[in-house]
């Protein structure tokens, strides 16, 4: 196996754990927190996605698929457009509410095609590249992705378990 096809296999989990999580739900039971600090469904699924397309875009040098496809007005959030959640407050995460699951999932959707498109023509030359010297050590391509992919399938298993307790309630 390539790692075009490691990284492929590896973020298209990740679709499957989201539609998992979301579809069928009401727009009430995407937005139910089982605290008032805790993230709902909507928040950690629209956050995950927020996340990869601002990551994959980053290291692909191209635009996020969150302005150039619309999402970000067909999700009308309160935030600036550049927001993905992370310092999030739990009034910040009380305000991504959506009516249907399938506005979260064609997002995620269009973010996982982008990345799929991105991570299919990777080389393992390519993994060493430097992406981000703010941090020491600097940051390569590999790491970032590992990284990304990591933090989307964290959250869609929290998105999972919370559906599993509205599911019970």
């Amino acid at each position: 196996m390539d790692v075009a096809a490691l990284l492929t296999d590896a973020f298209s989990r990740i679709g499957e754990e989201v539609h998992g999580a979301a579809d069928g739900l009401s727009a009430e039971q995407l937005a139910h927190r089982i605290d008032a600090e805790a993230n709902s469904i909507g928040w950690l699924i629209w956050h995950l996605s927020r996340v990869q397309d601002d990551h994959v875009a980053g290291v692909a040098g191209s635009e996020q698929v969150w302005t150039t496809q619309g999402w970000a007005d067909r999700f009308g959030l309160p935030f600036p457009v550049g927001a993905i959640g992370y310092g999030h407050s739990s009034d910040d995460v009380a305000q991504v509410r959506v009516d249907s699951p399938e506005l979260l999932t064609g997002y995620y959707d269009a973010v996982a095609a982008r990345t799929l498109e991105y991570v299919g023509g990777l080389t393992d030359d390519d993994l060493d590249r430097v992406v981000d010297e703010a941090w020491d050590p600097p940051v390569t391509l590999g790491v970032r992705l590992v990284s990304v992919i990591d933090d989307c399938a964290q959250h869609a298993g929290q998105a999972a378990f919370v559906r599993g307790i509205v599911e019970r309630r």
